[in-house]
């Protein structure tokens, strides 16, 4: 696998919002940290989150296995092509981290990898939630993401250091090659196979959030 870019860091402090969100049964106010904005220059990546950034639900956004949202910048053409986007706008997906040159088929849960002075590993693909819809003016942009698979994944920190656009992201382990994140989405979104989520759920590296998910499923929860 060649080694793949950061191209941008998005960072954004949760806001709340006065006015009921569109597509979703939820009062106002509500609050979210989905907006982010690009910064310049060199950013300190914490344990939960990068400096400057944040969650406004943390029961279902943030801690250890969800301290960053990626997301392939290559995933763009299709949401232009949708007409969703005008263009490549980093963070236009709720995204910490818009990198090129890896995708959910390539990438594997429990992939560990360098970047600038940190370590990071990857935890879960993203589920996208009603909050997507929101942002994006786009009342069924849950399931296009779930059906086509352009999820994104989230990291979590395993040694917290500086990190940089335009740094590389070198793979350092590969502990679950079985479970690209491809496969994982089908097993969660798709498949509704009890034999393939037993065998997700034994997967050591898999967040928290996703093997609660899968183990009510199997009813062990």
């Amino acid at each position: 696998m060649s080694a793949a870019e950061l191209l941008s860091i998005q960072v954004g402090h949760p806001r709340t919002y006065h006015e009921p969100p569109r597509f979703a049964n939820r009062a106002a106010p509500w609050r979210s940290g989905f907006v982010k904005q690009p910064v310049d220059g060199p950013v300190w990546l914490g344990e939960l989150n990068l400096d400057g950034d944040g969650q406004g639900d943390l029961n279902a956004h943030g801690g250890v296995d969800k301290a960053v949202n990626v997301y392939p910048a290559e995933h763009y053409d299709h949401w232009i092509n949708e007409r969703l986007v005008a263009g490549f706008q980093p963070g236009r997906f709720g995204e910490n981290f818009s990198i090129r040159g890896l995708l959910e088929a390539e990438v594997c849960i429990g992939d560990v990898f360098a970047l600038g002075d940190a370590r990071v590993q990857v935890s879960q693909p993203r589920q996208p939630c009603w909050k997507l819809a929101h942002f994006l003016d786009t009342r069924d942009m849950v399931r296009r993401v779930v059906e086509c698979g352009r999820t994104g994944w989230y990291f979590r920190v395993l040694a917290p250091g500086v990190v940089a656009a335009g740094q590389r992201l070198e793979l350092q382990e590969r502990p679950h090659p079985e479970w690209p994140l491809a496969r994982a989405n089908h097993v969660m979104h798709h498949a509704r196979d009890p034999e393939q989520e037993a065998r997700l759920l034994q997967c050591p590296a898999l967040s928290a959030s996703w093997r609660r998910t899968l183990g009510r499923r199997l009813g062990r929860g």
